[in-house]
């Protein structure tokens, strides 16, 4: 199982030096930990997390190796602060920043070209949910953001369906595993049998272990309860016990 912590941008300096710590703290059997920090805050989190076992990853990269993108973070400069994986196509950065699929894509090129794993993001909307085309949106996502030559080990998706991050609202299991069977048949047809598929979308302790029960649920992205150190283990207990 996989849990990957989102801080998004957040938190303070000072409060993000002492979750880190509390995240080494613990350890828990067959549970692989991410921790997607902020850009600025990845050399001293690395310290932190120095000799653990969690992976450290960035929230985005851009498409080019290097260049006049000002206020932009390369996969070269992510690679060198310590970063295995990159997140990337996050629902956030669709809608906010305008990202399409293509552009998804030349991220995860980049990423993986300066050796780092990615996680890919897909995700419906609430209306796109209601007028009966999330599985044909995520699908069209994964087909757009996933470059064809990236090896199936360095690859993750992360299932978030758009309305339920940071809403309180979660997607039944019902829908949970209607969707995650679908990526997953998705997959294994593109040769990636071996890619993880986890759900994000206000996964707390208190639902985590029924989620995790889902067929081809293999772990969590956590946005908001990854920033309290008690919510974030419990998550990571629940998915230790699968």
């Amino acid at each position: 199982m996989i849990v990957a912590a989102n801080w998004k941008m957040n938190p303070a300096f000072r409060a993000a030096g002492d979750l880190a710590a509390a995240y080494r703290a613990d350890h828990y059997d067959n549970v692989t930990r991410i921790l997607f920090a902020p850009h600025p805050y990845l050399v001293p989190i690395g310290v932190r997390l120095q000799d653990s076992d969690i992976i450290l990853g960035g929230q985005d990269c851009h498409q080019n190796a290097a260049g006049a993108h000002t206020g932009d973070v390369s996969a070269g400069m992510l690679s060198e602060c310590g970063a295995r994986v990159a997140l990337l196509g996050h629902s956030e950065r669709r809608t906010a920043h305008g990202e399409t699929d293509t552009l998804v894509a030349s991220k995860a090129e980049q990423a993986f070209a300066h050796g780092l794993n990615v996680m890919i993001c897909v995700g419906e909307t609430l209306a796109h949910r209601e007028a009966g085309q999330a599985l044909d949106t995520v699908l069209r996502q994964l087909e757009g953001s996933i470059p064809a030559h990236l090896p199936t080990t360095a690859l993750s998706i992360a299932y978030e369906p758009v309305w339920a991050i940071g809403t309180g609202k979660v997607a039944t299991t019902g829908e949970i595993g209607e969707m995650h069977d679908a990526i997953r048949r998705w997959l294994d047809d593109a040769g990636h049998e071996q890619t993880s598929i986890l759900y994000g979308g206000s996964v707390k302790p208190e639902n985590a272990a029924e989620i995790f029960a889902v067929p081809h649920v293999d772990g969590a992205l956590v946005g908001g309860a990854s920033l309290l150190a008690d919510q974030f283990a419990g998550i990571c207990r629940a998915a230790a016990g699968v």
